[in-house]
């Protein structure tokens, strides 16, 4: 079969697959290759989509839909002296998700090199890239060539996907949401797996979420999603581990771009939530284990949790805003022990602060610029606070994390 295809042999592909059948690695490859050089139309498209979502695919065929996709662009790759550290993670994400904030420059003060490509925001929740760009200069589109010096000399950054890696992602993505086939697990797999292998990681840790904040609401099927993605990882040559983590609430304390930021320079400052630290030492402690800097998950967190403490990934993470177009002042106000972050970020023009009805003590700081809350949004909100003795899930003892998934 050649790349310059009729109609006929797509169809005879989607036929095949409509139809239960499996998929040779050469099939799959052709349709790969029809969707990155447009000699197949989107409604065949749609429908190999479609297809795949009714019938499924063995194992064997996301592993070659996932490998194909990766060598449809840009393969990067590292220096020789770089083999075993370069490392990354994923996360299926969620409301006040900011861990990649403070994993990327923890991992980087541990030794690791963290090319970290992330997206942007999904329906209301703001993406890592939309955080990063509340912080003025802060430049998310880096040439490989200037990432690869920020990862020589600071040994992080998070940045944009290029449009040279995997561009057959770009096509089947924008097709996936536009025939209701997102939630198809080897879609989900090869699409995510695929921009990760195109990094050429040693190792990935996944950040797969359960609850009724998630995608997935029980433990069952966001382990089906993560397996799957294990599976794949490992079969591409990448060390891949995962993590489940539950999703009933937001992440965190704080919600919002620049909200984010602050609550996530906090962290690296050595305070804030102890269940969001707990969730970056366990991902970052399975990334030293799978990257053989740490013998166990334990000691791999106790390393991660010592850069928050010492201030090690405080210094990565401002060399990283320095390497990425932040102006020097500004990387040091927002990085100081002691600061107005508002002089640097920018604040909504008006807050409410909720009380209780009881006691009057403030709960809630709403940050918004216009139109103000409604009686009715108001209410509702006041309605979700609960008063009494604090329940041990919502102590610092509790933990986000449900079960790990070792390659």
């Amino acid at each position: 079969m050649s790349h310059v295809q009729t109609s006929a042999t797509y169809q005879e592909l989607i036929r095949k697959k409509r139809d239960g059948g499996q998929l040779t690695q050469r099939e799959i490859r052709d349709f790969v290759q029809g969707v990155k050089l447009k000699t197949i139309q989107e409604s065949q498209i749609g429908a190999m989509l479609m297809a795949i979502w009714q019938k499924g695919m063995e194992t064997e065929e996301t592993h070659a839909l996932t490998k194909e996709m990766m060598l449809s662009g840009e393969v990067m790759s590292w220096p020789a002296e770089w083999e075993g550290l370069v490392v990354d993670k994923h996360s299926t994400g969620g409301v006040g998700d900011k861990v990649s904030l403070v994993l990327a420059p923890a991992l980087a003060a541990c030794g690791c090199k963290v090319p970290m490509i992330s997206g942007r925001g999904l329906a209301h929740t703001g993406g890592t890239l939309d955080k990063l760009e509340s912080i003025p200069g802060f430049n998310i589109y880096q040439p490989v060539q200037q990432l690869q010096r920020i990862l020589a000399e600071v040994g992080c950054c998070i940045v944009g996907q290029t449009e040279t890696l995997v561009p057959a992602d770009k096509v089947l993505y924008a097709l996936r949401d536009a025939t209701s086939t997102v939630d198809s697990l080897p879609l989900i797999t090869g699409s995510i797996i695929s921009k990760k292998g195109a990094e050429s990681l040693s190792a990935l840790v996944l950040d797969v979420k359960f609850g009724r904040a998630a995608l997935y609401k029980d433990l069952a099927s966001a382990k089906t999603l993560a397996q799957s993605l294990v599976t794949v990882g490992n079969s591409l040559g990448m060390r891949t581990g995962a993590v489940l983590s539950r999703m009933d609430a937001p992440i965190g304390r704080c919600v919002g771009n620049s909200l984010e930021v602050i609550e996530s320079l906090e962290i690296l400052k050595g305070r804030g939530s102890h269940t969001l630290i707990d969730l970056v030492t366990t991902l970052g402690g399975l990334l030293l284990v799978m990257s053989s800097r740490s013998a166990s998950l334990e000691e791999g967190k106790r390393a991660v949790a010592r850069t928050l403490q010492d201030g090690s990934a405080l210094a990565k993470f401002q060399a990283m805003m320095q390497a990425q177009g932040v102006a020097n002042h500004v990387a040091c106000s927002l990085c100081a022990a002691h600061t107005d972050y508002y002089r640097v970020l920018r604040r909504a023009q008006n807050q409410t602060e909720l009380e209780t009805q009881r006691q009057g003590q403030p709960w809630l700081r709403v940050h918004f610029e216009s139109p103000a809350l409604s009686p009715a949004q108001t209410l509702l909100l006041q309605n979700i606070l609960t008063l009494g003795t604090p329940l041990p899930q919502h102590t610092h003892t509790h933990t986000l994390v449900a079960e790990t998934i070792l390659p």
